[in-house]
């Protein structure tokens, strides 16, 4: 199914302190602290990342989803929200669709890793809070219309100044950046020595 993504993401310095703001603000838990795994798949030159396109596989709770994004017709680059076109699907198999991937051309190209939990707000239906745990800190996203995210950004008290629109790939880089990490992906073996990433990236 083709949609519209639009989210922000809130870097978070403490999760417990965090968490406590969720369950203040009225959020109920709808998934509990998973693992993820996502990769992404280009061709070995790089194809899709010039075009600003992205191609994933992601295994979440069990599920296997493959996703497809690019960036929206006409994007408003002033904006405070991350908006793009996604086209995502579950599949039963997601080692086969990795095969016929690698076999149409595509290779693995970056692999990130996440403890994620999911939330919802019972005020405001329409969107969904996640909270994750990545290697390099911690974050949360609100995903959905924009007058949504804005209502559960005041409901947080949170400044919209705080409020990041890098991807994990593109906060990965900025990470490597700061600490001239050799690590190749954003997986939890890869980096031994966690770093917070903070909202001036």
């Amino acid at each position: 199914m083709q949609s519209p993504e639009i989210e922000v993401k809130i870097p978070v310095a403490s999760l417990s302190i965090f968490e406590r703001q969720l369950d203040q603000a009225g959020f109920h838990l709808e998934t509990p602290r998973t693992f993820e795994q996502n990769t992404l798949y280009d061709t070995a030159n790089r194809d899709l990342k010039a075009r600003g396109e992205i191609l994933r596989v992601r295994e979440y709770a069990g599920r296997h989803l493959v996703t497809h994004k690019r960036h929206p017709d006409n994007e408003d680059l002033t904006s405070m929200y991350k908006t793009r076109i996604e086209t995502e699907s579950e599949v039963s198999d997601g080692p086969a669709i990795a095969d016929i991937f690698t076999r149409l051309g595509y290779v693995p190209a970056f692999r990130y890793e996440k403890y994620r939990s999911e939330y919802t707000h019972p005020e405001a239906p329409g969107g969904h809070l996640v909270l994750d745990e990545t290697p390099i800190g911690n974050f949360a996203e609100l995903e959905g219309p924009t007058g949504w995210i804005d209502h559960m950004l005041v409901i947080l008290g949170i400044d919209t100044a705080t409020c990041i629109t890098l991807s994990y790939g593109k906060l990965f880089l900025a990470w490597k950046d700061r600490t001239h990490s050799a690590a190749n992906n954003l997986t939890f073996d890869e980096i031994t020595a966690p770093a917070l990433a903070t909202a001036t990236i």
